[in-house]
């Protein structure tokens, strides 16, 4: 999922110097979007592979 957000914010950044603003934002908000639903379930399996960890070791 950080690719896609990596690509979509690449491909906002050169639609942008193209002048195409509206593409641009678009892509942008999106790729936020995805960054941020990624970034939350990275730190959700972070946190379950921990409490996993924790039963095993126990």
């Amino acid at each position: 999922m950080y690719g896609w957000a990596a690509t979509l914010a690449v491909i906002a950044l050169i639609a942008a110097i193209l002048g195409f603003g509206g593409v641009a934002g678009t892509l942008a908000d999106i790729a936020l979007v995805i960054f941020v639903i990624a970034l939350i379930l990275t730190i959700v399996f972070f946190v379950m592979g921990w409490k996993a960890a924790e039963r095993v070791v126990d």
